[in-house]
Protein backbone atom coordinates (compact mmCIF):
# COMPACT_ATOMS: atom_id res chain seq x y z
CA UNK A 1 0.00 0.00 0.00
CA UNK A 2 2.86 2.58 0.70
CA UNK A 3 4.32 1.92 -2.77
CA UNK A 4 1.23 2.54 -4.38
CA UNK A 5 0.51 5.66 -1.91
CA UNK A 6 4.17 6.56 -3.02
CA UNK A 7 3.45 6.40 -6.94
CA UNK A 8 0.37 7.93 -7.30
CA UNK A 9 1.94 10.84 -5.19
CA UNK A 10 4.70 11.18 -7.44
CA UNK A 11 2.51 10.76 -10.43
CA UNK A 12 0.58 13.97 -8.90
CA UNK A 13 4.17 16.14 -8.03
CA UNK A 14 5.31 15.25 -11.89
CA UNK A 15 1.91 16.75 -13.10
CA UNK A 16 1.82 19.59 -11.09
CA UNK A 17 5.88 20.54 -11.91
CA UNK A 18 4.07 20.33 -15.38
CA UNK A 19 1.80 22.72 -14.96
CA UNK A 20 3.98 25.09 -12.85
CA UNK A 21 6.42 25.16 -15.71
CA UNK A 22 4.32 24.85 -18.80
CA UNK A 23 0.93 25.34 -17.67
CA UNK A 24 0.17 21.72 -19.37
CA UNK A 25 -1.93 19.65 -17.67
CA UNK A 26 -0.78 15.73 -18.09
CA UNK A 27 -3.50 14.14 -16.43
CA UNK A 28 -6.52 16.63 -18.05
CA UNK A 29 -5.29 16.22 -21.21
CA UNK A 30 -4.71 12.36 -21.36
CA UNK A 31 -8.21 11.51 -19.69
CA UNK A 32 -10.68 14.51 -21.22
CA UNK A 33 -10.23 17.93 -19.66
CA UNK A 34 -10.00 18.51 -15.55
CA UNK A 35 -14.17 18.04 -14.97
CA UNK A 36 -13.80 15.02 -17.23
CA UNK A 37 -15.10 11.69 -14.84
CA UNK A 38 -11.80 9.78 -15.48
CA UNK A 39 -9.66 12.94 -14.61
CA UNK A 40 -11.43 14.14 -11.34
CA UNK A 41 -10.86 10.04 -10.48
CA UNK A 42 -7.55 10.26 -10.80
CA UNK A 43 -6.95 13.38 -8.90
CA UNK A 44 -8.96 11.97 -6.33
CA UNK A 45 -6.60 9.08 -5.87
CA UNK A 46 -3.51 11.12 -6.16
CA UNK A 47 -5.31 13.34 -2.89
CA UNK A 48 -6.07 10.20 -1.18
CA UNK A 49 -2.67 9.17 -1.47
CA UNK A 50 -1.43 12.03 -0.33
CA UNK A 51 -3.45 12.32 2.85
CA UNK A 52 -2.47 8.23 3.45
CA UNK A 53 1.67 9.68 2.80
CA UNK A 54 1.02 12.05 5.76
CA UNK A 55 1.28 8.60 7.76
CA UNK A 56 4.68 7.65 6.88
CA UNK A 57 6.17 10.98 8.30
CA UNK A 58 5.09 9.23 11.96
CA UNK A 59 5.76 5.99 11.46
CA UNK A 60 8.72 3.66 13.23
CA UNK A 61 11.47 2.80 10.59
CA UNK A 62 12.96 -0.92 10.69
CA UNK A 63 15.17 -2.49 8.63
CA UNK A 64 14.37 -4.73 5.85
CA UNK A 65 14.99 -8.18 5.50
CA UNK A 66 16.24 -9.31 1.81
Amino acid sequence: MDRLALILVIIGALNWGLIGLFQFDLVASLFGGQNALLSRAVYTLVGIAGAYCISLLFRERTAEKE
